[in-house]
């Protein structure tokens, strides 16, 4: 069911009218007594979800008993990092997801459904695992926030990835991502439909349909009036997210007349501090980057490649390689056996040796950069040359070169027309 529906590309909802929306919404759902909310963590700080759950607890008051943050594999948030994207709601509210812990199977995706989806390239079954807390907890209403955008792993972000990923187990997550990576990211990003996400649609249809989720899904993109919400869409089924994700790919997709030659990225310190999330300056702009090309990725924040520390200790023994490589990898070695999501990261993060990806990184050496297989070069000297303060968002020409310049690289999607099929 559809609760509500507002989005075109030049629409920008203010402060006020989405406070109104969002009290007219849970008013129509009705009385409640218990109720979980499970937003974004802060690499979707610009989701606007943090406003959303400010409404949500100006509602319902003391009804409001957890918020669940959808880490899934990422660092819990900082208390800092909750003042900022969530002012005004308590701290005390906030509950942090475990994901090799806290979580229960509430049923098995069949590996024969896998297979016929994935087009064989996987067979195994799928555990569609949450948070306990989403079982145990008692909720009459569960409310899943966030932003619909191109992604490398399940191809339109949001919808129940927030549920199964973002609150999900080692095992869902890892598989989950396998997938995507065995079956290609560049037939994955920016289509709804996909293998990824027929495998979590099954588990929300035949494992949890009787819960109480509504899922509150924005579409956030950047034009010449700044930084927007260009749709919400409020619903307890598919229709919600695909109505979000057709939106998304309106305003969140750049389909380019030509190549990129030289890419410049920037990625904010406080939003992208590994590669496990800044490496979405690699995913977001593959299908755009031209044979032979480079991408330059200005990192000040860059101090990890993961996340997790057993993610990370895999990133630095194996290095993004080449796919069959990491295949290989897999085969051989149990550690990435049972870690597919981490194989699935290397898999996203190589350039499969077509471009050439160079790493300007705050906090991590020159060593640790090469040793994984990146280029490097010094964060300063390339920011006096590639000024994030005086480039402009798309084409700019330095030093007589033109460069393609993005400021952030979790807001769209980045394609040249003949790449993308």
């Amino acid at each position: 069911m559809l609760y509500f529906e507002k989005g075109s590309p030049h629409l920008a909802l203010s402060r006020e009218e989405l406070k109104t929306i969002v009290f007219d919404t849970l008013s129509r759902l009705g009385h409640r007594e218990k109720v979980l909310v499970i937003p974004p963590d802060f690499t979707r700080f610009h989701s606007r979800a943090g406003e959303l759950t400010q409404y949500i607890y100006e509602y319902y008051g003391n009804k409001l008993t957890d918020i669940l943050p959808a880490l899934g594999t990422h660092f819990p948030m900082t208390e800092a990092e909750i003042g900022k994207m969530f002012p005004g709601v308590p701290p005390s509210l906030f509950r942090v997801h475990n994901w090799r812990e806290d979580v229960v199977t509430v049923g098995v995706v069949p590996g024969e459904y896998i297979k016929e989806v994935s087009g064989g390239v996987v067979d195994y079954p799928w555990p569609a695992q949450v948070n306990r807390m989403l079982v145990e907890g008692g909720y009459d209403l569960i409310l899943s926030l966030g932003q619909v955008v191109p992604h490398e792993v399940i191809g339109m972000a949001s919808y129940n990835k927030n549920i199964f990923v973002g609150t999900g187990g080692a095992e869902g997550i890892n598989k989950s991502h396998f997938i995507g990576a065995s079956y290609g990211m560049e037939r994955i990003m920016g289509r709804a439909s996909n293998p990824v996400r027929k495998a979590l649609n099954y588990a929300s249809e035949h494992f949890i349909a009787h819960w109480p989720v509504v899922y509150m899904q924005t579409v956030v993109s950047s034009g010449s009036d700044g930084l927007q919400m260009r749709g919400l869409y409020i619903g307890n089924d598919f229709e919600c997210f695909d109505k979000a994700a057709a939106l998304s790919l309106r305003v969140n997709f750049q389909m380019l007349d030509r190549e990129m030659k030289k890419v410049v990225v920037y990625l904010d310190p406080e939003e992208f501090r590994t590669t496990w999330v800044g490496n979405k300056s690699i995913y977001r702009t593959r299908m755009a980057i031209a044979d032979e090309g480079e991408l330059i990725v200005l990192a000040p924040g860059l101090h990890r490649f993961g996340e997790d520390p057993a993610n990370d200790a895999l990133i630095r023994k194996y290095g993004y390689v080449p796919t069959p490589k990491v295949l290989e990898y897999v085969a051989a070695n149990e550690d990435l056996r049972n870690s597919l999501g981490v194989a699935a990261h290397l898999i996203h993060g190589t350039s499969e040796g077509r471009f050439r990806i160079t790493y300007c990184p705050g906090r991590l050496t020159q060593q640790e950069i090469e040793s994984v297989g990146f280029h490097y070069a010094d964060l300063e000297e390339m920011k006096a040359k590639y000024n994030p303060a005086t480039l402009q968002d798309g084409w700019n020409e330095v030093e007589g070169e033109e460069i393609y310049y993005i400021s952030n690289p979790a807001l769209g999607l980045w394609a040249y027309k003949e790449r993308f099929v």
